[in-house]
């Protein structure tokens, strides 16, 4: 999966270069180095669609498409959120914060094991400890990097262990069920996260609807800042944040890798 990965994101690349000009398959394959055969077993394989359905995804109104009724998004009942038709499996999540004297520890006391694992966005860092997933990182730029989990969790005991994350990473990329999640943040930063949870699938809402979701209307910015924040990126979807023009705004984990996770799912839920 994730050499699938470094193949889309220089087809997005290529995209966002030509957006104008709707690149056929040959124009595409070419653009990434590959054979139209290959980019289209890739494709298959990675999105479940056609790199013709995907370019017809990915055009610069699909945001905006996504954002189309957001105003009800938020105040409906989703549940976990991250249930829906477009999903080829289920998966139940259960959120728990830290309490204010662990938040100030850093995690003192608790073990934390983590590992990288493939997934359709490339690797990522998966760590866990017992009361849930702890975080939830991509490879920036294909670098593997540890260093923000050290520093949020400085006074925990990080153990490197991957056997311990495969049923994290199977679970949420693969076959489904029950995640737990432990979340370290202020007040704010966990409401916001909790409301990100209720975004569906193939859906999208702005930074204004996650303040008014969290009752903080006039602070749009601070709610961003925490939207940025997200420690546990997927599993809560802060790439289904966009600004009110259609716009993607930002991402941590890079540009492409957000467009790529929208169009992901947006094509999967048509």
């Amino acid at each position: 999966m994730a050499l699938d990965y470094d193949t889309i994101a220089g087809v997005i690349r290529h995209l966002d270069a030509h957006a104008d000009e709707q690149p056929s398959l040959e124009e595409l394959a070419a653009g990434v180095g590959a054979s139209p055969t290959h980019l289209q077993r890739v494709f298959k394989r990675w999105a479940g669609v056609s790199p013709k359905r995907f370019l017809q995804v990915a055009t610069a109104s699909t945001a905006k498409d996504l954002l189309r009724g957001h105003e009800s998004v938020l105040d409906a009942s989703y549940g976990a959120g991250l249930s829906g038709p477009g999903r080829l499996h289920d998966l139940i999540v259960a959120v728990d914060a830290v309490t204010p004297g662990e938040y100030k520890s850093r995690g003192a006391g608790l073990t934390i094991r983590w590992g990288w694992h493939d997934s359709p966005f490339g690797p990522a860092l998966i760590a866990v400890s017992d009361r849930g997933v702890v975080a939830l990182y991509f490879a920036a730029e294909g670098v593997e990097d540890e260093s923000r989990l050290e520093s949020e969790w400085s006074g925990a005991t990080l153990v490197e262990d991957p056997a311990a994350t495969v049923p994290v990473a199977r679970a949420v990329f693969e076959d489904g069920g029950s995640v737990s999640l432990l979340l370290r943040g202020t007040n704010l930063q966990v409401k916001v996260w909790e409301a990100l949870l209720r975004i569906p699938e193939g859906r999208a809402v702005t930074y204004s609807d996650v303040a008014e979701a969290v009752g903080k209307p006039d602070a749009v910015r601070a709610v961003a800042s925490a939207v940025g924040r997200n420690p546990i990126s997927w599993l809560i979807p802060c790439h289904r944040v966009l600004r009110a023009t259609g716009a993607l705004g930002g991402y941590h984990w890079g540009l492409e890798r957000k467009r790529a996770m929208l169009t992901w799912e947006a094509a999967r839920s048509a």
